[in-house]
């Protein structure tokens, strides 16, 4: 069983490729730890945490479409409404933010009157209501949430005791939830109910597990293409150890791997027929202002 698993494990790594370096673009070469991108009304729209910003690329060029200072933003993600809401990490607020780049009273506690802890990342349902995670502290702390904004603007607490939480993804039949826990190099999932409460958590894929005797993995942000495959970005902790867009399918089963030329790409987004994703991508790792690029790459 252990020879069975070792030649599973090398076919799929020989199954792996990277995007052919001729035919990745740059769409930013001055990005200042670009993170939480989204593809809206033919626009690619993302923060910069270096900068304090919301960037929007129309395909031509960049420019700055909200800017907060003591921010911190981490991801940026359209409403319903047409609004956008941006997690604050720095702050620990959900701002808010109108369809002309305007600042809205932004969410800083949830029902309960209890702040957030380093709003990190979303997920939109079907319903119109938006999954969050509060990353905690880090380290070894377990105080990470998930929480759910309700479309009449309640903030519900619906998970807590995570490790570092970061990314998370809806499932397309809305059934299931799924988040990483980066200090543990895994992604779990829960059961959604029709109340947008949570239960049933369980660890979906171990991404160690996936890379025996390779340099650690450090899981960040997480997609789900339309057919079901779930595409995991890192950040890893040195520029010795650069990472890798890892996709896996719904048995958590590697498929491929994606690199661009830079060592960390934390997160990213499906560009139009899902033909393309647009890479958040760091060169500098370890300092302020941490100085990257964002990348549009072939995706299949």
């Amino acid at each position: 069983m252990i020879k069975r698993h070792l030649l599973g494990t090398m076919l799929a790594l020989v199954l792996t490729s990277a995007a052919h370096a001729a035919d990745i673009k740059v769409v930013n070469d001055d990005a200042w730890f670009a993170e939480g991108p989204i593809w809206y009304q033919d626009k690619l729209f993302y923060v910069e945490y270096g900068r304090g910003t919301v960037t929007v690329w129309d395909g031509k060029k960049n420019d700055i479409f909200w800017k907060m200072d003591g921010c911190g933003p981490s991801a940026v993600l359209p409403t319903t409404t047409g609004e956008f809401l941006v997690t604050c990490y720095d702050n620990n607020t959900i701002g808010r933010i109108s369809a002309d780049g305007k600042t809205l009273p932004a969410y800083d506690k949830d029902t309960d009157g209890k702040p957030f802890s380093g709003p990190n990342d979303f997920a939109p349902d079907k319903d119109g209501g938006v999954y969050f995670t509060g990353s905690g502290k880090g380290g070894p702390l377990i105080d990470a949430s998930a929480y759910y904004i309700g479309k009449d603007g309640s903030v519900k607490k619906v998970a807590g005791d995570l490790h570092n939480a970061n990314g998370l993804v809806m499932s397309n039949d809305g059934k299931i939830l799924y988040l990483v826990e980066t200090e543990d190099n895994r992604i779990i999932e829960f059961d959604v109910s029709s109340d947008h409460t949570l239960s049933n958590r369980r660890v979906f894929l171990r991404l160690d597990d996936l890379f025996p005797n390779q340099p650690h993995i450090w899981p960040d942000g997480i997609k789900m293409d339309k057919e079901g495959e779930m595409y995991i970005g890192q950040s890893p902790r040195s520029l010795d150890s650069p990472g890798k867009i890892i996709v896996v399918d719904k048995d958590a089963k590697l498929l491929r791997t994606l690199s661009v030329p830079s060592p960390s790409m934390p997160n990213f987004a499906f560009g139009p027929d899902e033909k393309v994703l647009y890479v958040m991508a760091l060169d500098q790792i370890d300092a302020a202002p941490w100085h990257g690029k964002v990348y549009e790459v072939p995706n299949k």
